[in-house]
């Protein structure tokens, strides 16, 4: 087994995204990568497909001087997070971090909601995050105080209320895991990244996160990414529990 830490980021699926911006953060720190992605999921989105985005994230990894393991994986089937476990220790070892990046997001409302959109939307963001998180600590196998759980989240609801209802479920299983696998010594924490455009804003909602920003510029991937990389450093042990707010300062 390689000496590196390992970290398992979900839902790196596009090189400009959050998810991609953290594991290239991870790799410049030394983490071997094992990230995962589902194809299907951006080809029903407005940005669609990205050809080759994977191929370029594990080279770019790769380059950095570690290990990088793509998985592809639907989030939205119960039986995946065992199989991402098995996939990354098969090539990199006990996994030392999770960071769930992974999402379900389609736009709707209180009244235009489909059932069938809202049951999606938990079973990728809260029912996944639980699993994950209990597949971390059913195969946890590294030194007590180094293991890590973040998870990004969301305040968005009004307009967006699948997505927000079930990323208020997956703080709640976080930050559970602060105190639930307290004897595994880990730590457990969310982020709320606030407004990153990575390809989803239209021009006019760029403008308004913009403005109310004190800083007088939207969030970059990048500015998550260091943040996760403390948290996962032997630095940010001494922060558990929390729900951190990495947004600018924006109303």
């Amino acid at each position: 087994m390689l000496e590196r830490p390992v970290a398992l980021v979900t839902g790196v699926g596009r090189t400009v995204g959050i998810g991609a911006g953290i594991a290239r953060r991870l790799a410049e720190s030394g983490w071997d990568v094992a990230f995962t992605y589902w194809t299907a999921y951006d080809e029903r989105m407005k940005w669609g497909v990205q050809d080759g985005a994977t191929a370029e994230i594990t080279a770019e990894l790769t380059g950095l001087g570690v290990t990088a393991v793509p998985i592809e994986a639907d989030l939205a089937d119960p039986g995946a997070p065992e199989r991402i476990f098995a996939a990354a220790e098969d090539r990199l070892g006990p996994v030392t971090a999770l960071v769930m990046c992974h999402c379900e997001s389609v736009d709707s409302s209180i009244r235009d909601t489909t059932v069938e959109s809202f049951d999606r939307h938990f079973a990728v963001n809260a029912r996944a995050t639980w699993l994950l998180i209990r597949e971390y600590a059913a195969r946890f196998a590294v030194p007590h105080g180094s293991g890590r759980i973040v998870a990004l989240t969301s305040d968005h609801t009004v307009h967006n209320l699948p997505y927000g209802a079930s990323k208020g479920a997956l703080d709640r299983i976080t930050l559970a895991a602060a105190q639930e696998l307290s004897d595994l010594g880990l730590t457990a924490n969310v982020i709320n990244p606030g407004p990153i455009d990575t390809g989803w804003m239209s021009p006019d909602l760029r403008t308004a996160c913009t403005e109310a920003t004190p800083l007088g510029r939207l969030g970059t991937p990048t500015d998550t990414a260091n943040l996760v990389d403390f948290l996962l450093s032997p630095q940010g042990q001494w922060v558990n529990g929390q729900l951190l707010k990495s947004n600018g300062g924006s109303a």
